[in-house]
C-alpha cells in the first residue's frame, strides 16, 4: 500500500537536498529556493511538473514502478534510498544485483560534470543507460533502442549501421571482441541470464556470430584507442577511459582527444553539427 504521506515527505526532503550543481543543471543569478525546483526535479524524471507536484502534495494517481524508477534515477538516489523510495510507492524494491539500470549517484554526478567531453554510461551488455549531449552527437541517441536492441553487442550482428561509425578494417575485430565479452558475462550471470538470452538468439540468427561463438574466444579486450567515421566531421581517433562501478556493473566511457590533434578540434566540431542521422 502506498504511504502518500511518507512519500511527499520524502521527495521535499531529497529535492532540497539538491543543488543544480549536483545534477549539472546552471545555477542562475536569482535563484532563491535552497534546493532543485519541482519543475527542474520533473525534467530530470522525463514527466510533468503538474504529476510530480501532485506526489509531494499526497495527490495524484498511484505512480507505476517505472515512474518510481525514473523518479529514484532524477534524484541521484543511492540503492537504498531508491529502495526505500519503491516500499513507499508501495512497491517491491527491484532485486539488486547485475541487470540494473539504476546508476549510482557518484557516477551521476561525474557524467553530470563531463559536458565538453563524450561520455556514456553502459551495462556489461553495452546498453547505454546515459550519454552526455557530445556522446549523442558522436554515437546519435543510443538510450532509444528497447528490447535486445539496447545491446551494442547485439545491434552489431543485427544492424547494419551499428558498424557505419567505425572504419571496415575494425570490423572483425569488434565481431571478435563483442562475442568475447558476451561468452563472458553469460558464464558469470548463468543459463537463465538475459546474456545467455542474447548469445542463443544471434547463434540463431547470425552466422557470423554462430561461426565465433562456436570458437569460445574468451578475454578480448577493448582498444584504448578508438577510430571512428563521422558523417559529418569525418575521421576521429579518440582515447576510452574507463570508470568501473562494481555494485551496479556499469561502466563509464568517456572519449577524448590527444590536444591538438586533428581529432581534438573535431571533437569541439560535433555541439555545431549535432548527431549522425
Amino acid at each position: 500500500m502506498i504511504d502518500r504521506a511518507g512519500l511527499a515527505e520524502f521527495l521535499v526532503r531529497r529535492r532540497s537536498a539538491l543543488q543544480p550543481e549536483d545534477v549539472g543543471l546552471p545555477r542562475g543569478r536569482r535563484r532563491r529556493t535552497s534546493g532543485l525546483r519541482r519543475e527542474e526535479v520533473a525534467a530530470l524524471c522525463h514527466m510533468s511538473t503538474d504529476y510530480y507536484a501532485r506526489l509531494e502534495r499526497e495527490r495524484g494517481p498511484h505512480p507505476s514502478e517505472q515512474m518510481i524508477a525514473s523518479i529514484a534515477q532524477g534524484l541521484h538516489l543511492s540503492r537504498a534510498e531508491r529502495d526505500h523510495l519503491f516500499t513507499l510507492a508501495g512497491h517491491r524494491p527491484p532485486v539488486r544485483g547485475a541487470g540494473t539500470d539504476h546508476i549510482g549517484p557518484g557516477m551521476l554526478r561525474i557524467l553530470d560534470r563531463l559536458t565538453d567531453t563524450p561520455a556514456e554510461i553502459v551495462t556489461e551488455l553495452g546498453e547505454t543507460l546515459r550519454q552526455t549531449p557530445l556522446g549523442v552527437a558522436l554515437f546519435g541517441d543510443l538510450c532509444r533502442f528497447t528490447g535486445p536492441s539496447r545491446s551494442i553487442g547485439y545491434r552489431w550482428f543485427t544492424d547494419p549501421a551499428a558498424r557505419a561509425l567505425h572504419p571496415p578494417e575494425d570490423h572483425e575485430f569488434y565481431s571478435r571482441m563483442y562475442v568475447s565479452g558476451l561468452r563472458g558475462v553469460a558464464a558469470l550471470r548463468g543459463p537463465e541470464s538475459k546474456a545467455a538470452r542474447f548469445a542463443e538468439l544471434l547463434v540463431a540468427g547470425s552466422a557470423e556470430f554462430r561461426a565465433l561463438w562456436d570458437e569460445h574466444e574468451i578475454g578480448v579486450r577493448p582498444r584504448e584507442t578508438k577510430r571512428y567515421i563521422h558523417p559529418e566531421v569525418g575521421d576521429l581517433e579518440l582515447h576510452c577511459q574507463i570508470l568501473l562501478d562494481p555494485d551496479e556493473s556499469h561502466t563509464l566511457l568517456v572519449y577524448t582527444a590527444a590536444p591538438g590533434s586533428e581529432s581534438y578540434d573535431k571533437v569541439q566540431l560535433l555541439s555545431v553539427v549535432g548527431a549522425p542521422g
